[in-house]
């Protein structure tokens, strides 16, 4: 790093991005679009695509604790650290890295190497010279699998190791549950032929979060399944542009969720309605609110400058190839929401 001064331009583009930074970070919708407009104008930023649809999982997520399933498990006082810890996560995240992609559209649009600037908006020293590297050789691939490790490293201390995710989130009852149950998994939706009527899905499921090598191949083998099939990648991008991120699970099957809640008695809702991808008739759709209307954004603690990075073995982890893919489908998380609900009802009847 350098000890020189920086020149009022530096400085006025440092705020730039910091202010632009803070206002695209105001609520997971926010953030998402922010990464998808990025995409658009620079794909050979691969992260930024992948970024997107994480971040719109997160917004799922966010929403299912206030959706159908979920509030029958969970009461508010550990619903509101969910929301938090889901919250925190995708800020952070969000802070370290869209300040880096900013700070690489004006280099791309000057020509100049701009990368010593990358210590004064906090990032770590682990991805400069993969930025300087991406300047010279633009390897999308090696760039985003760096970004990958970096961002869940930045987390790592900052939120999932804190005690008060440890005791209040990973150790509940809730989250073995939830665990149990499957109901965490990566969705990319896309519509797979021009006639089909209902948006087809792909993507991964969540095991074993609070382990960081365990995120990190995640992170990695989802890059994979992104863009390994460039014909899917295609439609994916598509289903991006054409329905925007509410956070309602309703965004990609809208013909088994709703933003609204039924009025129908609370027994009623009990029914099995998931069969495949239809519900049964008569049978209302399941409740998946927009984000915006159960969350309502929240001031963040400004995250610390220590730096993650104290071993040069996650280099490695950016070399690492992944090779193993076993990705949902339609049918496959058609019969996870099956099961659910049978999970759901069975929790239920046992408190």
């Amino acid at each position: 790093m350098t000890n020189e001064p920086l020149t009022l331009h530096k400085q006025d583009l440092l705020a730039h991005i910091r202010h632009q930074t803070a206002l695209a970070n105001r609520n997971n919708i926010s953030r998402t679009q922010a990464y998808l407009e990025f995409y658009q104008q620079h794909k050979e930023i691969h992260w930024a695509l992948l970024a997107h649809l994480v971040s719109r999982n997160g917004g799922w997520n966010m929403t299912d604790l206030k959706g159908e399933w979920l509030p029958l498990l969970m009461d508010e006082h550990a619903i509101q650290p969910f929301f938090w810890f889901l919250e925190r996560s995708n800020w952070l995240i969000f802070h370290d890295a869209y300040p880096q992609l900013l700070l690489y559209k004006e280099m791309k649009r000057t020509g100049a190497d701009l990368t010593s600037l990358l210590g004064s908006l906090g990032v770590s020293i682990f991805m400069h010279n993969y930025w300087k590297e991406f300047l010279m050789n633009p390897d999308s691939a090696r760039l985003t699998r760096a970004l990958i490790v970096n961002e869940q490293q930045y987390i790592e201390q900052r939120v999932v190791q804190k005690p008060f995710t440890l005791n209040r989130i990973f150790s509940t009852y809730a989250f073995m549950t939830q665990s149990v149950l499957s109901l965490s998994q990566v969705l990319f939706p896309y519509k797979a032929h021009p006639t089909d009527r209902r948006i087809s899905v792909t993507g991964l499921g969540v095991e074993h979060f609070p382990k960081v090598t365990e995120r990190i191949m995640l992170g990695k083998t989802l890059y994979k399944l992104l863009f390994e099939d460039r014909f899917r990648l295609e439609k994916i991008h598509a289903f991006t542009t054409r329905i925007p991120h509410t956070g309602s699970r309703a965004d990609y099957w809208p013909h088994l969720f709703s933003p609204r809640k039924s009025m129908q008695s609370a027994d009623q809702s009990y029914h099995m309605r998931v069969d495949g991808q239809n519900l049964h008739e008569g049978m209302s759709k399941l409740y998946s609110p927009a984000l915006l209307a159960v969350w309502e954004n929240i001031d963040h603690a400004p995250a610390d400058g220590v730096d993650w990075y104290r071993d040069e073995k996650w280099h490695t982890m950016v070399n690492e190839e992944v090779t193993d893919l076993s990705p949902i489908d339609n049918e496959s998380y058609a019969r996870t929401l099956h099961w659910m609900e049978y999970g759901v009802k069975w929790v239920t009847t046992l408190t």
